[in-house]
């Protein structure tokens, strides 16, 4: 799928965008580019949350490459560019977090490591951090850092309506009777960033909300609608895996937490009780923040980036 190009959204220049086809027939859209200025610091590994896609993140990757950094970027399966697995496309599915654990292994060995320099950085938001952090406690990770914003440790108890355990025996009890490919209670096709700005969840920068939606209004099929029991129930077991008993003190690598303070999808305090037990860790609270900090308004924006080059060594000449 080609790159959504808009005046206000153009495609950051020298783009080299291509697709991954993987060993089980899915096929990942990728981008990568060059730093546009030195010196030259490596690769920054950009992943997204669900239901986003690469367009989204052209900001980010201009503020990338100003700071020196290369940058490459793929739509996790099933959403963005990316191939959809099922005859809906608008159904959020997956069986298990470890298929996008594969892709991401795909992606790095065929796209990273041969032709980005080093070294790495991860930096992820929601569940693009939760699938780092199921990285970042494994032997051989190809990350120097990681960056995540708002990861998908635990949902907002708001957003879930119902307690956590109770979520998870709706989830695993739907697998079993064979309704995994169904919508949650109460999903649909309706793609969130297609509504309107008053009331949503994600920022509150309203030019940065209507940029996104002019690219899905551009091209449709970049949307995603609510995710499928079979969905729920992978990142249930994700979630308690990365928020298990001494699993933060397992993290080998050395990160940076950015938390929202006005967050209603993910727990807030759940990533902040996770930082606490990193032993290679800190964290930054934002505290007007929504759950996009990356899509949130100039000050919020400045926060993240001040703190983010403090924490790379970068002064203030370079960024």
């Amino acid at each position: 799928m080609k790159l959504v190009a808009l005046a206000k959204n153009p495609v950051p220049g020298g783009a080299v965008p291509g697709e991954l086809k993987t060993p089980d027939g899915a096929r990942l859209r990728f981008v990568r580019w060059e730093a546009t200025r030195g010196p030259r610091r490596g690769t920054v590994c950009l992943f997204g949350g669900r239901g986003e896609f690469v367009e989204k993140y052209f900001e980010v990757v201009a503020d990338l490459r100003r700071r020196g950094y290369a940058v490459a970027t793929m739509d996790w399966r099933g959403q963005g560019g990316s191939s959809r697995p099922l005859a809906n496309p608008k159904k959020g599915h997956v069986h298990s977090f470890s298929e996008y654990e594969r892709d991401l292994t795909l992606f790095m060995k065929e796209i990273v490591l041969p032709d980005c320099p080093p070294p790495f950085v991860g930096l992820a938001h929601s569940m693009g951090g939760n699938i780092l952090l199921r990285n970042a406690a494994r032997p051989g990770s190809w990350f120097e850092r990681m960056i995540l914003c708002a990861p998908m440790i635990a949902v907002h108890q708001d957003r879930a309506g119902y307690p956590e355990p109770l979520v998870r025996a709706y989830a695993e009890l739907g697998c079993l009777l064979g309704l995994g490919r169904q919508y949650v209670k109460g999903g649909s096709d309706a793609v969130i960033e297609q509504g309107p700005f008053e009331g949503n969840l994600l920022t509150s920068d309203r030019e940065r909300w209507y940029r996104n939606k002019a690219v899905l209004d551009a091209n449709p099929a970049l949307g995603l609608g609510a995710p499928t029991v079979a969905w729920l129930r992978a990142a249930c077991r994700s979630m308690a895996l990365v928020s298990s008993d001494g699993y933060a003190a397992s993290v080998r690598v050395p990160m940076m937490v950015f938390v929202a303070g006005k967050d209603e999808i993910v727990s807030s305090r759940s990533i902040e009780d996770f930082s606490v037990g990193l032993k290679v860790g800190t964290h930054v609270l934002l505290p007007s923040a929504r759950h996009e900090i990356l899509q949130e308004a100039d000050p919020i924006r400045l926060r993240f980036w001040a703190a983010f080059d403090a924490y790379m060594g970068l002064d203030e000449a370079a960024a």
